[in-house]
C-alpha cells in the first residue's frame, strides 16, 4: 500500500520524447479505430485542400461512444467539413436515429454528402448550409429537439452556439464541444486571439449557466494539445 504513490514513475522518466501522433496512430491501428469510408472521408478533405481540422479517429470514436452511452436518437453537429465526424454519429444513432449537420460551405457539404453516400448513412443525415445562426433558429421553428449536440465549427459563436444547444436540447441533452485548449492558449488569451478569447468566454458562461453541468477535458495527440468540453443539460 505504501508504494501507490510511485507506480510507474519509473516507466515515465524513460520516455525522453513523447511522439502523441504516433501513439494515436497505435491506438487507431490496434482498436481498429478507421475503417475505409472514414479514411477515405479524411483522403477527400485533403484532395478538396480542406483544412485539416476535422476531429482524430478516436475523438470520432469517442463521439460515437458518447452517443451510445447517452442513448441519443437524435444529434445535431454544427460543423460538417467532409463528413468524417458526421459518418461516426449517423453509424451511432443507428438506422431509426438522425443527424442534422450544418456547414456553411456549400462545397464542403456537397462533399460530406458523397461521403455519407459512400459510408451508407446518407438517409440518416441532412446537411443544411448557410451560417449556423441563421439556420438554428429554423430548427426551433419546425420543432426539433436533439439528445447530443456536437460543436465543432467557428469558435468566435461558441456562446451562442451552446445556448442554441441548450434551446434545442431537454434535460439530459449532452453538448460535445471541441477544440477548448489551443494548445494552451485559452489559459491567458492575447487580444488578438479571437478563437482563444471566445473559448475562454464560452467555459465561463458554460460554468456559470444554471442548466449546465460541465468538463473540460484536455487532450494531446494527432490534435496536438486541445481538447473538448462534455456537458449535460439539467
Amino acid at each position: 500500500m505504501g508504494n501507490t504513490g510511485h507506480r510507474g514513475r519509473g516507466n515515465v522518466a524513460a520516455v525522453t520524447t513523447p511522439d502523441w501522433v504516433l501513439l494515436d496512430e497505435l491506438f487507431t491501428r490496434v482498436l481498429h479505430t478507421e475503417d475505409d469510408a472514414m479514411r477515405a472521408a479524411r483522403d477527400s478533405a485533403e484532395a478538396e485542400g480542406m483544412p485539416p481540422i476535422e476531429v482524430s479517429a478516436q475523438h470520432a470514436k469517442l463521439l460515437s461512444l458518447l452517443v451510445s452511452i447517452a442513448g441519443a436518437r437524435r444529434v445535431l453537429e454544427i460543423g460538417t467539413l467532409a463528413g468524417y465526424s458526421t459518418i461516426a454519429l449517423a453509424r451511432a444513432v443507428g438506422a431509426d436515429g438522425a443527424v442534422v449537420s450544418l456547414e456553411y460551405e456549400a462545397a464542403h457539404a456537397d462533399l460530406a454528402r458523397r461521403n455519407l453516400e459512400r459510408a451508407e448513412v446518407a438517409d440518416r443525415v441532412e446537411v443544411i448550409v448557410g451560417a449556423a445562426l441563421d439556420t438554428l433558429p429554423t430548427l426551433q421553428q419546425r420543432g426539433d429537439t436533439f439528445d447530443l449536440v456536437f460543436i465543432d465549427a467557428d469558435k468566435e459563436n461558441n456562446v451562442a452556439y451552446v445556448q442554441w444547444a441548450i434551446t434545442l436540447g431537454r434535460p439530459g441533452t449532452v453538448i460535445v464541444v471541441d477544440n477548448i485548449a489551443r494548445n494552451g492558449r485559452v489559459l491567458d488569451p492575447e487580444p488578438a486571439d479571437r478563437q482563444a478569447q471566445a473559448i475562454r468566454d464560452m467555459l465561463d458562461m458554460m460554468g456559470a449557466h444554471p442548466r449546465l453541468d460541465t468538463a473540460a477535458i484536455q487532450t494531446v495527440g494527432a490534435k496536438n494539445w486541445d481538447g473538448f468540453a462534455v456537458a449535460v443539460v439539467r
